[in-house]
């Protein structure tokens, strides 16, 4: 790539065994926290990165599935989404989400002097909150609908 489209960075790695996350309630609440205070942009892209992938790991597990320990395109985030879209094409509502995730860390990594980057980690919050919403709205209810918004009926106490 030329260096005004620099390559993504590698996404850090987890640990070689795949742990049981911590719950969607504790993965949001931290989500909401970091997004709203996290003045290292940096780290708080990194951070989201992480939980994103554990709500994905809630996914394949609750499924019975092994989560994926590979990468795509550098990111476990994409390589678990692509697993967790096996044998459920309503999964793939949420593709894009994960790639903006991936997307918005790359921005704040590979521009730590853009005047933009708390607003560009903010925005990867709120990115990996309806991340988690959508997962767990599709774990409670598993026809939930083929696009993200599906899941707003279920937070609204309706139908």
């Amino acid at each position: 790539m030329s260096a005004r489209h620099p390559s993504p960075l590698p996404a850090p790695a987890k640990h070689q065994s795949v742990a049981a996350p911590r719950s969607l309630a504790e993965i949001e609440a931290r989500i909401d926290e970091i997004g709203a205070y996290g003045e290292n942009p940096e780290a708080t892209v990194r951070e989201l990165l992480s939980l994103g992938e554990d709500v994905l790991e809630h996914w394949l597990l609750a499924r019975g599935k092994v989560p994926s320990l590979e990468t795509k395109e550098d990111f476990r985030l994409l390589a678990l989404h692509r697993q967790g879209a096996k044998g459920d094409p309503s999964f793939n509502a949420c593709r894009e989400t994960c790639r903006e995730l991936a997307y918005h860390y790359n921005l704040v990594i590979l521009e730590p002097e853009h005047p933009d980057r708390k607003k560009r980690a903010r925005l990867a919050a709120m990115i990996a909150r309806h991340l988690c919403l959508f997962v767990s709205g599709k774990i409670q209810i598993a026809g939930l609908g083929e696009f993200c918004c599906a899941s707003k009926p279920l937070r609204a106490g309706g139908e």
